[in-house]
């Protein structure tokens, strides 16, 4: 495993398991598999609705609780919800998150971030961050807030490498971290023959090329899968490296687009949709 030493002396991972849209004894399961499988990085959310299964998961693998790193986001309809946070410690069973981050810049977020720096100070949070924030919403944490954040989860893969945010998160020492590293696995990139010509050579899947540009980039990413197969696949990409030149040559298939666009709507309705254990 390789690591990313954040702005507070905390270790991440670079390698997590993304757990969106995995419920039941499958995510149970897929969580103990990752654990003992390559993962230490466990991630998760309030509005993915399976924390409780993601605790049940890391008891189920058998692996230390101080060995794993356990990340999960604050939904935007309790950000100003006192008890939101010892609740997620609740719902996940643990006594402490390793990474807590403001889902969404919607709402009361300046009054969410406080909560989070409340808990960091308490012991309950080892680093906080933020994830989908624009540039100029971070500026607004960095300027009413006392703590830097250490991550910021973004969309991030070699079609679209985080341009509009990643100068900006180098200069104050914020962290990347992809949550759409193979962009939803778009047909067009997993098939880009830079990828499949870089396959061919090192004996691996499209999948670990681009994979494995993440951690060269030097950013965290998070996938998930369903698949045991894929789960342990996307795991085995530390050993081998992509040269300067083949980094080069990635950095020239940007389209410069990002997948998911944001707009106005579909902010309104995050601001607005509540996570399931909500009333």
């Amino acid at each position: 495993m390789e690591y990313i030493l954040l702005n507070n002396g905390v270790s991440m991972p670079k390698l997590g398991f993304g757990t969106i849209n995995q419920f039941g004894e499958q995510i149970i399961d897929n969580v103990s598999y990752a654990l003992n499988n390559g993962y230490l990085l466990i991630d998760t959310a309030n509005r993915y609705g399976n924390e409780v299964e993601v605790g049940k998961g890391i008891i189920k693998s058998g692996i230390k609780r101080e060995d794993i790193f356990l990340e999960t986001k604050l939904g935007p309809t309790l950000y100003e919800n006192d008890q939101a946070i010892d609740d997620t410690l609740k719902r996940l069973n643990v006594d402490y998150i390793d990474l807590m981050l403001l889902h969404h810049p919607v709402n009361n977020y300046i009054y969410a971030y406080r909560m989070l720096e409340k808990a960091y100070k308490d012991g309950k949070l080892k680093a906080i961050g933020l994830s989908n924030f624009p540039i100029d919403k971070v500026q607004e944490i960095l300027d009413n807030c006392e703590i830097v954040p250490a991550v910021m989860q973004v969309e991030c893969h070699p079609y679209y490498p985080a341009e509009a945010v990643k100068a900006f998160l180098e200069e104050h020492h914020i962290a990347l971290q992809s949550w759409y590293p193979l962009g939803h696995g778009n047909t067009d990139m997993l098939n880009d023959p830079v990828f499949m010509e870089l396959g061919n050579k090192y004996h691996k899947s499209t999948v670990q090329i681009i994979l494995r540009w993440h951690t060269q980039m030097g950013f965290g990413l998070v996938p998930g899968s369903t698949s045991l197969e894929h789960i342990q696949e996307n795991a085995d990409i530390f050993d081998f490296a992509l040269t300067k030149e083949e980094m080069k040559i990635i950095e020239r298939v940007s389209k410069h687009q990002p997948f998911y666009i944001v707009t106005k709507e579909s902010l309104e309705r995050l601001a607005k949709t509540k996570c399931n254990f909500e009333n």
